[in-house]
């Protein structure tokens, strides 16, 4: 079978980011145009009739030119209702990727003939020889809305990222921000990275993306992007990441699944500029739950998986212990705001129902041009962003009208510390003056099992209003451990 045929077109001498930027600067002059939906019938076949189709890997793009990178393509259908054009940037300009169905197996469907010929692509993934050179594994897909989604050498897909979120969580409804339009640049024989421009656009901004993918044992994103307002925006989340979270070890809710925990992620973790790390545990909410940690210029945060022993997944198929996690760097000032994390109650897995961004403290208005970089960073393990101490596990129960915390932190100089060593947990409820919660009691010892320490205290809550909960450990002056922190509801 043939590979993917390129059409060449008229095109700028030199096409960069630079050119994609005017574009999405004149598409927010002009009013949103929804581009054109794929057939009715397409969009209403089933999850295995959408799966049955498969990409003819024979066909990928840069197949027949020895590079390290080439990229398959995905079929419309079912959830993926709009199409992308996709053109491949070279030393000869700009040519467009055009769809075919020939280049879909489309397994035991009998709907291949009504295909449209140039229906247009869903999206695509890229392949590299990640863990042998001589297979190129799957590394990174764009697919959805603006969502992708990578991994590195060791790890299986689990979240996503997005190119932007709008008005999430908020009651007048979430607008949906979409990639149109991709440019992937041929990259040049034994390259390790690759660039990927795209266009986004929705009814309030419009956005120039650039990103720099380096696969590898972590593998790194690096994002550039301006925005481009038509409307007001209530709020605006930037380096937004999804996750699913249905039930961990702090799980209240009684959820019937054999699985002991059902996650993607299992806390947000923060570091702000005064080098205070803050882990926060989540949770599958009996309500929508949104927190807000003030957080300017953050040096980073992201959703983390860290929890990797399989016992308490028992899950041979979607192996959550194998899941990326994802860290975000931030690149120059991005100057007062917040990191939002959005926790969505779910029954099952199949929904991802946690979000976490940053919220520009500046209101978003008409008119204004908006520049944010950051480093997206999929890990299994990154020193990088370990704190000395941290939090490894969450647990909790109730006596009476007290709820009784369990938290067990650990560290490389935190467990060498012998057991006889004073340990003093530093435990807040609410503002630390009684009026949300009283703290009753709390200990630390040293946890014989594991060699880390194990904070345990009470609560009370004074209230029938949700309760911040703060702790670490200290010994004397020094602080030993990330802050832990918690939403408690009555």
């Amino acid at each position: 079978m043939a590979l993917l045929a390129l059409t060449v077109r008229q095109a700028p001498a030199a096409f960069d980011f630079e050119s994609v930027t005017a574009q999405a600067r004149q598409l927010a002059a002009a009013p949103y145009a929804d581009p054109g939906q794929v057939p009715d019938w397409l969009n209403q076949i089933t999850y295995d009739q959408w799966r049955d189709i498969r990409f003819r890997p024979e066909t990928a793009l840069w197949k027949s030119q020895g590079l390290l990178f080439t990229a398959q393509f995905f079929h419309p259908g079912l959830f993926y209702n709009r199409t992308v054009n996709v053109s491949v940037v070279d030393a000869n300009g700009v040519h467009p990727v055009p769809f075919s169905p020939s280049h879909f197996d489309y397994g035991r469907n009998d709907f291949a003939s009504r295909v449209p010929q140039d229906l247009g692509y869903a999206g695509f993934r890229i392949h590299y020889p990640i863990k042998t050179p001589k297979y190129q594994d799957e590394v990174i897909v764009f697919l959805g809305a603006s969502y992708f989604r990578a991994v590195g050498k060791q790890e299986v897909f689990g979240l996503s990222a997005r190119g932007l979120a709008v008005d999430t969580a908020v009651a007048s409804g979430e607008e949906f921000p979409r990639f149109r339009e991709f440019w992937l640049v041929t990259p040049a024989k034994r390259a390790p990275t690759l660039t990927i421009l795209a266009l986004l656009d929705s009814r309030r901004v419009t956005g120039a993306y650039r990103f720099e993918i380096r696969p590898g044992d972590q593998t790194m994103v690096k994002v550039e992007s301006r925005l481009f307002v038509r409307e007001a925006i209530g709020k605006l989340g930037i380096a937004p990441l999804t996750s699913m979270f249905l039930r961990g070890e702090n799980t209240m809710r009684a959820i019937e699944d054999y699985r002991p925990e059902v996650h993607d992620s299992d806390g947000l973790l923060l570091s702000s500029t005064t080098g205070e790390w803050i882990w926060r545990p989540l949770d599958n909410p009996e309500d929508l739950q949104v927190t807000s940690f003030a957080l300017p210029s953050p040096r980073g945060f992201g959703l983390v998986q860290r929890d990797r022993d399989f016992d308490h997944y028992q899950d041979f198929e979607a192996r959550p212990d194998n899941r990326p996690s994802v860290w975000v760097v931030p690149q120059g000032e991005w100057g007062p705001g917040r990191v939002e994390l959005v926790e969505i109650p779910t029954k099952d897995d199949t929904n991802d129902n946690i979000v976490a961004f940053w919220v520009p403290e500046t209101p978003v208005t008409p008119g204004a041009e908006l520049k944010f970089a950051y480093d997206l960073t999929w890990y299994r393990e990154n020193k990088a962003v370990v704190p000395a101490g941290r939090v490894i596990d969450t647990r909790r129960d109730r006596t009476g009208d007290s709820v009784r915390f369990v938290v067990d932190f650990t560290g490389e100089a935190l467990d060498k510390l012998p057991a006889e060593t004073v340990l003093q947990g530093v435990v807040t409820v609410g503002a630390g003056d009684d009026t949300q919660g009283t703290l009753i009691e709390q200990q630390v010892h040293k946890n014989v099992v594991t060699g880390g320490w194990r904070l345990v205290f009470r609560v009370r809550p004074n209230g029938r209003e949700p309760m911040d909960v703060r702790a670490f450990l200290r010994q004397g002056t020094d602080s030993l451990t990330e802050t832990w922190t918690y939403l408690l509801h009555p």
